[in-house]
């Protein structure tokens, strides 16, 4: 029987309502227990608020913390394989392609180099004071910049890669001297309750990482209003980022937002080559389930017909199956929802003057799991809905241009601003029209997921940023010392 929480350093049995969890590729429930109540959820506010005002975790030499730090990324490396099946089976990640190791591996890879990243931050400097400031009326003075812990942190979890954006969230968190209180998706909780048996392992100190699960969203809410909380980090839809800062904001709680994104993609003359690989990537991606993933592919009005035949072309062989199927490529969105909403902006597209160029709907043969066509939209402009809303799945937009200027342009009339990509030959043209898009990130001829470069949304797409040293020092309080 699955436990629904982790809680002080052990598991408990939930007291709320049944959780019920789907296989994407099947459409059936393959597990059911009960999550946590309110009660329960306030409970493990409260260990945490209690762990980290006792000094135990908080103020331990960071080397300290580091070692323990570093067994608790062993104990995770020898759950790989588990965190894997349950990934395939919960999120439909497809088991044998590059997401999958994007989902396990890479995070993997990088909780050392954050213990790392942590270990090359002062928790003390010095502000660069002019010498008329260091000298005052024959007094010299000196000004530090210490960096402390937050406290309380609320790591709200999402779905689609759920152990990736927990592993982001935990382990800075941790090393810099926070108790956390991790929250993984309703829909996919396996994955990242296994982090709690991996930190039982490792040593932490009970209470320094609570894990929990609920079947609605009471406790989330509770995580965001709770006055022992003083900080919350989210990623998911900006709909609930919205409510996130709303509900947060009576007690201005400090906040990370790594929320939604309607990423453009500019295909530069010289680049068109790019144009099938990059299309295809983007749908066979986690079945386009990835906030950062390019959706609106803008390239020469020119060239636009013959590209969307090539694109079309390029899809009728991509194999749609189980995630657990060694030779799919295309595995199956999250949900019965996140299908219908595939649809609906299909129809809405092509109700505001778009053409479906390949899929478009449910692919025959699989009604038994949730699985959707990839699907390249042909529209006439960018205010098309199927350009402006994000849909979360494997559906992109192509859009003619006239000039790079228009391509830039449409790029930018977006409400959100979580990546952007450019391609060209000619590197110093393209770096050129990147430097012109606004977005938390712009990939210039390629993309990077390092745990040395952060990344961030712009507008509607979040608040502050994840990875880097800024990720870092996000959760970290500042205080300045002044001293004569």
């Amino acid at each position: 029987m699955v436990k629904a929480g982790f809680i002080d350093g052990r598991f408990v049995a939930g007291e709320g309502a049944p959780l019920a969890v789907e296989n994407p590729s099947t459409g059936r429930e393959f597990a059911r227990f009960a999550g946590l109540s309110a009660q329960q959820m306030g409970q493990a506010i409260e260990s945490s608020r209690r762990v980290f005002d006792s000094g135990v975790w908080s103020e331990l030499p960071v080397a300290e913390r580091a070692a323990v730090m570093r067994r608790y990324a062993k104990a995770l490396e020898k759950r790989a394989d588990r965190i894997t099946d349950y990934i395939t089976e919960e999120a439909g990640c497809p088991r044998a392609t590059p997401s999958m190791r994007s989902q396990v591996q890479t995070p993997l890879g990088q909780a050392g180099q954050i213990i790392d990243l942590a270990l090359s931050l002062p928790e003390i400097e010095e502000n660069p004071l002019p010498l008329a400031d260091r000298i005052v009326m024959g007094q010299f003075y000196q000004s530090l910049r210490r960096y402390t812990p937050i406290g309380v942190v609320a790591a709200i979890a999402a779905y689609n890669f759920p152990f990736v954006t927990a592993l982001w969230k935990v382990f800075p968190a941790l090393i810099t001297g926070n108790t956390v209180v991790l929250r993984p998706s309703p829909l996919t909780p396996l994955a990242t309750l296994l982090m709690g048996e991996a930190a039982d392992e490792a040593g932490l100190p009970p209470g320094v990482l609570n894990i929990v699960t609920e079947a609605g969203i009471e406790g989330a809410r509770l995580l965001t209003t709770h006055e022992s909380v003083d900080m919350v980090a989210f990623t998911g839809s900006t709909a609930v980022g919205v409510q996130v800062m709303q509900q947060a904001a009576p007690t201005m709680k400090r906040l990370q937002l790594e929320l939604g994104g309607k990423s453009a993609q500019i295909f530069l003359p010289d680049a068109l080559d790019k144009v099938v690989p990059v299309a295809v990537g983007v749908c066979t991606a986690h079945a386009g389930q990835g906030c950062a993933l390019g959706t609106r592919l803008f390239v020469p009005e020119a060239d636009k017909a013959a590209l969307l035949e090539k694109i079309a072309a390029a899809f009728s062989g991509i194999k749609i199956g189980p995630a657990d199927a060694p030779d799919t490529r295309l595995g199956p969105v999250i949900s019965a929802a996140q299908v219908r909403r595939c649809e609906h902006f299909v129809k809405l597209a092509v109700e505001r003057g778009g053409k479906v160029v390949f899929g478009g709907k449910r692919p025959a043969g699989l009604e038994g799991g949730f699985y959707f066509e990839p699907t390249v939209l042909d529209l006439p402009d960018n205010d098309n809905p199927a350009a402006q809303e994000e849909i979360f799945g494997p559906v992109i937009a192509v859009i003619g241009y006239r000039d790079p200027d228009h391509a830039v342009r449409m790029a930018n009339a977006s409400r959100y601003g979580l990546s952007g990509y450019v391609y060209g030959a000619d590197r110093k043209k393209a770096f050129e029209v990147g430097l012109r898009v606004r977005s938390g990130t712009v990939n210039v001829n390629g993309a990077m997921m390092s745990t040395f470069v952060s990344a961030g949304g712009q507008r509607m797409s979040g608040l502050a940023r994840e990875r880097g040293s800024e990720g870092i020092r996000l959760y970290q309080q500042l205080s300045c010392l002044n001293l004569a």
